[in-house]
């Protein structure tokens, strides 16, 4: 039997700092293209668990171990990666400590969320403008409804 072509699967963790006041947010500088700042994250390894590969990917790109608090979402956009079709799990996690860019991070900086440096890779301007909102309402937003599935 021929193996399917399916999507590739990778985990983003938007990484807050508990130890700092407001709770920023680490954002890396990405090393290669697409170039541009992001959430911490990557490819899921074959026989690993999501939640496994964002805390193993959070580690590789901040030298921060973190804790995952809550599943964001889900981002399955054809389009949000110019390198070919990925889906992304999005995870709301708390570190404590210095991060540091390691692996495929250029450079790590720290912001408050409404203050985001610009531009921003990926899809990750409209995942981060859903955190704002899960973090203003406590509750996650519905990325779709079946009105607007068909591009109605």
């Amino acid at each position: 039997m021929p193996k399917p072509e399916t999507p590739l699967l990778t985990a983003d963790i938007i990484i807050e700092l508990a130890d700092r006041p407001g709770r920023p947010i680490v954002l890396i500088e990405r090393r290669y293209p697409p170039l541009g700042w992001a959430i911490p994250g990557g490819f899921v390894d074959l026989g690993e668990r999501i939640e496994a590969a964002a805390v193993r990917e959070a580690l590789e790109e901040t030298a921060l171990p973190v804790r995952l608090c809550v599943l964001l979402g889900l981002y399955s956009d054809p389009a949000r990666d110019p390198r070919g079709h990925t889906v992304s799990a999005v995870y709301v996690a708390e570190a404590t400590g210095e991060p540091r860019a390691q692996d495929d991070a250029r450079h790590l900086a720290v912001f408050a969320p409404d203050a985001l440096p610009e531009p921003l890779a990926f899809d990750h301007a409209q995942i981060l403008g859903d955190y704002q909102r899960y973090r203003e309402t406590g509750r996650i937003t519905p990325l779709w409804s079946p009105m607007t599935l068909d591009g109605a």
